[in-house]
């Protein structure tokens, strides 16, 4: 049957290159790109300007704390404020902190 393909011109020989065939099976192909090609993207990034009107940050919360933080999410996603998300909660408490009343041990 491989003898009719290759008359037919069917054949793997015809279909794939043999170099790169060559560089699939000895690990080149899976390799991490070359230094210039990294090097692009780096330029590339460097040239899109950052937003400056926020930072992402980490911070750490009780396991608690973060649940009753998305209970809040989702009761406001359910009241309809459909773009409630944990970040948005916290500002919302930030702005309505106040600083008298804030425990001692905190």
């Amino acid at each position: 049957m491989a003898a009719r393909d290759e008359e037919a011109g069917f054949g793997a020989a015809r279909v794939l290159d043999g170099d790169e065939v060559a560089g699939v099976l000895s690990g080149v192909f899976y390799q991490a790109p070359p230094p210039a090609m990294s090097t692009r993207r780096a330029a590339q990034a460097e040239t899109k300007p950052k937003p400056t009107h926020y930072k992402v940050i980490c911070i750490s919360m009780y396991t608690k704390d973060l649940q009753y933080l998305d209970d809040v999410v989702d009761e406001l996603k359910v009241r309809g404020i459909t773009k409630a998300n944990r970040s948005a909660v916290i500002r919302v408490a930030l702005e309505q902190l106040d600083l008298d009343k804030v425990p001692r041990g905190l």
